[in-house]
């Protein structure tokens, strides 16, 4: 049984010792000592380097030795012991930090340690948990120093704090519109058990149309052929058609619960558009990227887009939704310096989620192709006695790559370069490696796009064509030649 190391009441002087191996480990101890050699013979990147093991209630950190009497002590989670943290941190002379991303624990303790100007690098655990005879809290911060101060941990990207705080909004965003979506989910449930279809005949029920009739069968009304008056003149359905639809057997408990739903759905709608006001205030926020040719317009204008927020108690929901998105699209342009909504498949919300997501500094990755291979996008490369074992994509959970994903399927549908290299893809590799392939391309132009500030000029659907015919052409010379043939082009026919 692990014993529990001692706290005392000084945050300052909370000191643990290391963990005593066990004598029936002793080959493990061996192996590390002889890996502490071999690490001591490497050359020291970062000298005033600390390791923090973070935890739920208390976080472990180890210094280098020699700075203080005990190089490894513990804070507790509460700010007192992250302010206490950081001034034994500074008396320490530590200037750059190493953790785990453990859970969301880490949040606090990476944002003040920013704060107070140390380097923070965010690890990834499973390429430093899984190490034989190292599996306690000392033993991890200590580890974790270790791999620091001889530069062999590679930190997890993290944009800027004003990118991170919009990237909280928008992910909220992306919870209230599933919860809203949930609803009416039910909504229908309850329609479905009274035998009310309205879905057959409306094709969205939360609708003005479906609204309208919900309210009224909530209020009693059950004749179907008022309830039939209610809908749009633009329904396409008879009022025959729609009447037959709302004959249904109206049950207390359905219309109980589809009361509640139906005001858990407008709550959820009005949460939604609070936040989208959240979301273009914390736009504005952001530093001007634009060009030399925009900056003086942008300027010229940025009083007006202040002021163009759009405003539930001006607008309906439809007008709301339409003011937002015009709002958001100029923020967008002002923010990232050129117009990203041009790529086929991509939104103002969906270039808002990207933003959010890598932010604007595309320094941060080589080029395009490691920018790609961030996102999961590309080919892997696992290869192993000169045998490719596996060319699969790597499994990366990222928002940006979802978004990725999702315009090349809308891409795959317009008559574009992209949507031909789509629908090209597919008939060759099928739909998910087409979206994939589709996606990786998309993330490249992003990328260039960004990097350079230029407009999006795509080619001409004649000339990508005439193009693809071309590669197609070469390629086949270069098998024929490879069978000792010869491909002789036919002339073209009168």
């Amino acid at each position: 049984m692990k014993k529990k190391l001692p706290q005392e009441s000084i945050p300052g002087r909370r000191v643990c010792a290391p963990a005593k191996t066990s004598r029936a480990k002793g080959t493990c101890r061996q192996k590390v000592k002889g890996a502490k050699r071999g690490a001591q013979r490497r050359t020291v990147t970062h000298p005033d380097a600390a390791g923090i093991d973070i935890g739920s209630k208390e976080h472990y950190v180890a210094v280098p030795a020699g700075r203080d009497e005990i190089n490894v002590r513990h804070f507790s989670a509460y700010t007192e012991g992250l302010t206490a943290m950081i001034q034994w941190l500074r008396r320490c002379r530590v200037n750059t930090v190493a953790m785990e991303s453990t859970g969301v624990y880490w949040l606090p303790v990476y944002q003040q340690l920013e704060a107070a100007g140390f380097e923070v690098l965010l690890v990834d655990t499973r390429g430093v948990k899984y190490v034989p005879g190292r599996k306690s809290d000392v033993q991890d911060c200590q580890w974790l120093q270790e791999l620091h101060t001889y530069g062999l941990l590679r930190g997890a990207f993290r944009p800027e704090d004003l990118i991170c705080q919009l990237r909280s909004f928008l992910r909220h965003r992306k919870n209230l519109v599933e919860e809203s979506s949930r609803h009416v989910l039910r909504l229908q449930k309850m329609l479905q058990e009274m035998n009310v279809l309205l879905h057959h005949v409306l094709s969205d029920v939360t609708g003005e149309s479906g609204l309208r009739i919900l309210d009224a069968i909530l209020v009693g009304e059950r004749d179907p052929q008022k309830l039939a008056q209610m809908v749009d003149r633009r329904v396409k359905k008879t009022p025959r058609e729609i009447a037959a639809a709302l004959r249904g057997d109206y049950r207390q408990p359905q219309l109980f619960v589809l009361g509640q739903e139906l005001q858990s759905y407008r709550h959820v709608q009005q949460q939604i558009e609070q936040c989208d006001q959240e979301i273009l205030r914390q736009a504005q926020q952001l530093p001007e990227r634009a060009t030399a040719a925009t900056t003086a317009e942008s300027k010229a204008g940025e009083a007006a887009r202040a002021a163009a927020v759009p405003s539930k108690s001006k607008e309906s929901s439809k007008r709301f939704t339409a003011s937002f998105e015009r709002c958001l699209h100029e923020q967008l342009q002002r923010v990232l310096g050129v117009d990203l909504t041009q790529v086929p498949g991509l939104g103002a919300l969906a270039v808002l989620t990207l933003l959010s997501e890598i932010g604007t500094n595309m320094k941060k990755w080589r080029n395009a192709k490691a920018f790609a291979s961030w996102l999961g996008l590309s080919p892997g490369n696992k290869i192993s006695g000169g045998k490719v074992l596996s060319a699969r994509t790597r499994k990366v959970v990222s928002r940006a790559a979802s978004i990725l994903r999702m315009a090349a399927h809308t891409a795959g549908k317009t008559d574009t370069p992209l949507g031909h290299f789509y629908r090209r893809k597919k008939a060759k590799l099928g739909a998910p490696k087409a979206i994939t392939a589709t996606a990786r391309k998309l993330a490249c132009l992003v990328y260039e796009l960004i990097d350079t500030r230029h407009d999006y000029a795509p080619p001409s659907v004649i000339a990508y064509n005439t193009q693809c015919r071309h590669h197609q052409i070469a390629a086949l010379r270069k098998r024929a030649a490879h069978l000792g043939c010869q491909l002789i082009e036919l002339p073209a026919a009168a």
